[in-house]
């Protein structure tokens, strides 16, 4: 592989330096748009001590639960875990540390993390848990929390289609974490239902521009599950 390409083969070679006690962005919402084909190479690595920063932590069998049932995760930082019975027995018996972000607040964290910016100010959260041993300031009359901006080690993004420089497009609800997450990331690994030659993408469509993509793979045997099914009596 030449030194300026970066495609790989799958995702077992793309996330092959993952190392214990690394911290990880992960792309998704709920179980749209999770880098499914990543989280099962790390399972299969068995590397701990893991600090995931997501959205959700998946469900007791899927997403990062999976790695949960492993024990590999040591900290989740998210803002909805609402669908894991595994997360929520681990965080009462102090088997994990958990710090909780509104869900607005992550995403932006995420972004200025992305963006170079160290930190910056929101009102969401003042007067609550979250504020604790947090600076609070006061700009127009109104009370500020001071939130820190975040970037990991790694990031791990799934995409709908991309191309082989790592330009990258998301479909409908995917698109809701994996833009933030994949500027995050030192190292930026990128999965893709279908990996297409440069040049092949509209410019005008590109939700993640490949300069923040170190690493991308085509991957395989997706599943469309779904947190709850809901059928009517009819």
């Amino acid at each position: 592989m030449s030194q300026n390409n970066k495609v790989y083969q799958n995702a077992d070679l793309a996330c092959h330096d993952i190392f214990n006690g690394a911290s990880l962005a992960v792309g998704g919402f709920g179980l749209c748009g999770i880098p499914e084909n990543s989280i099962s190479a790390l399972q299969k690595m068995r590397i701990k001590n893991l600090t995931c920063v997501s959205n959700n932590a998946g469900v007791d069998d899927w997403g990062l639960g999976l790695l949960m049932q492993t024990g590999q995760i040591k900290k989740m930082i998210s803002s909805y875990v609402g669908e894991n019975a595994l997360f929520e027995k681990l965080y009462m018996t102090g088997q994990l540390e958990v710090e909780f972000v509104p869900q607005g607040t992550l995403a932006e964290r995420l972004r200025a993390g992305g963006a170079g910016i160290p930190a910056f100010y929101t009102p969401t959260g003042v007067g609550t848990p979250i504020a604790e041993n947090k600076e609070v300031r006061e700009f127009n009359n109104r009370q500020y929390l001071l939130e820190m901006g975040i970037t990991t080690d790694f990031a791990l993004v799934k995409a709908w289609k991309g191309d082989t420089f790592g330009n990258l497009i998301y479909r409908k609800t995917a698109r809701n974490f994996n833009p933030m997450v994949a500027t995050a990331g030192k190292i930026t690994i990128a999965e893709v239902e279908e990996l297409v030659p440069t040049g092949s993408l509209d410019p005008d469509s590109i939700h993640t521009p490949g300069i923040f993509v170190q690493r991308i793979y085509q991957g395989s045997g997706y599943q469309k599950r779904i947190e709850h099914l809901t059928l009517s009596e009819n």
